[in-house]
């Protein structure tokens, strides 16, 4: 795999090793059980993989690249790179301004541009209009755009079920960069909709059955389906796609659904005339994010920590698979870390932030189940490792520890 140039400061001493003792061990990644770091007291089952993916360090790398390529030119991040907010302000410390913010209202008006300033795509993507307004002044766009080659893939599959005749669901969150960019480049080639989970799924199928009317369906869809799509005609003929972040098995879920509700409607005989079965297209790397958050549910521990921006959906999503099992905190970085007693901390059900004492439980050892998501870098997984061994006397050192890595 391609290796990228990532600014050291965003890289971790252990957990580094960590990851370097699991690929010896496991090259092919067929086993996705956490490693144990045992440090007496207290103890840190890491989840398999965890932390920058593929998309994201082609990010950072290219995001740094336009930094350095261009000292005396003004550089523009379209919108956030990733939703990591440490690794934002980065960029903005080295001079980065931002055009608009993640819900896509302005900071900087695309009026002000010339065709001498740069502009960095983030790895979301962008939609087809925002790309001919930059294209249109001048930029040179795919200089620095670093969109991820997983959601490039996403909208390649939306253009074949296009070409096939099909409409496509994006099950996606719709607010979201990544999904507006999608359904931008889906709606260019087929009709297309989105659902953002099984509830309104089960809406949609129940207006492809006749059990609700027109007005409700457009006032459950309003705003998330294209200019080309017509709900009495556009729903004989589906496909599914998705985010690339969201929760695997709700995208199979939704498929299998709607694949049911058009045997229901046209007949199990006629199924391939009238439903698309594709693969999910969810990237590698939150597939395996998520088998690797399936396997610390399978061990004892007494807390979870997940590292990650508040408005990182992988993270979110990992949040919640910890949830059905560990009391989770998740925290953006060491900072929300107060006191051995004290912890803030993102509630993702009510989207509030919250704080909590005695949140370490007084067990010997203690177990701490730590992960992060794709756009975290591992430096600040190891800050929050560190702090919570500092609150421990007598603890074995960090080589120690690292000796009986298990397994």
């Amino acid at each position: 795999m391609k290796t990228f140039e990532i600014p050291e400061f965003y890289n971790s001493p252990i957990l580094s090793r960590v990851k370097e003792f699991r690929s010896t061990k496991d090259p092919k990644k067929k086993d996705f059980s956490p490693t144990l770091l045992d440090f007496g007291n207290v103890r840190f089952m890491l989840a398999r993989h965890f932390g920058f993916c593929y998309g994201v360090q082609n990010a950072i790398e290219l995001s740094f690249r336009a930094v350095k390529e261009n000292p005396d030119k003004r550089i523009f991040l379209l919108s956030q790179m990733i939703h990591n907010p440490e690794v934002n302000t980065n960029l903005q410390d080295r001079g980065v301004r931002f055009l608009m913010d993640t819900d896509g209202k302005t900071i900087t008006p695309f009026s002000e541009l010339t065709k001498e300033d740069v502009v960095i795509i983030p790895a979301f993507g962008t939609t087809l209009a925002i790309s001919k307004q930059l294209t249109d002044i001048g930029i040179e766009i795919q200089t620095y755009d670093t969109t991820c080659p997983f959601v490039h893939r996403v909208w390649n599959k939306a253009e074949k079920l296009g070409t096939d005749k099909y409409t496509v669901i994006i099950h996606g969150r719709p607010g979201h960069e990544e999904t507006r960019a999608t359904f931008s480049h889906s709606s260019a080639s087929s009709p297309s909709l989105i659902v953002k989970d099984k509830k309104e799924t089960i809406l949609l199928g129940d207006f492809i059955l006749g059990k609700i009317s027109l007005e409700k369906f457009e006032e459950i869809f309003k705003g998330r389906y294209s200019a080309t799509f017509n709900p009495q005609t556009s729903l004989e003929r589906l496909g599914v796609i998705n985010q690339t972040t969201m929760l695997a098995a709700e995208t199979q879920d939704i498929a299998n659904y709607l694949k049911q509700i058009m045997v229901e409607k046209f007949g199990a005989e006629n199924i391939q005339k009238h439903f698309a079965d594709t693969r999910d297209t969810l990237c590698y790397a939150t597939n395996e994010n998520q088998d690797a958050t399936q396997q610390l549910l399978m061990q004892d521990a007494d807390i979870a920590i997940v590292v990650g921006g508040y408005n990182s959906s992988n993270t979110q999503h990992i949040v919640e698979l910890c949830e059905q099992k560990f009391k989770t905190y998740f925290i953006s970085s060491v900072k929300e870390i107060e006191s051995k007693d004290t912890i803030n901390y993102f509630d993702i059900h009510s989207e509030q932030r919250k704080t909590t004492n005695n949140f370490l439980p007084n067990k010997n050892p203690l177990t701490v189940v730590l992960t992060s998501g794709a756009s975290c870098p591992d430096a600040m997984v190891e800050e929050v490792l560190m702090k919570i061994l500092s609150f421990y006397e007598k603890t074995k050192t960090v080589e120690e520890a690292m000796a009986s890595m298990l397994p």
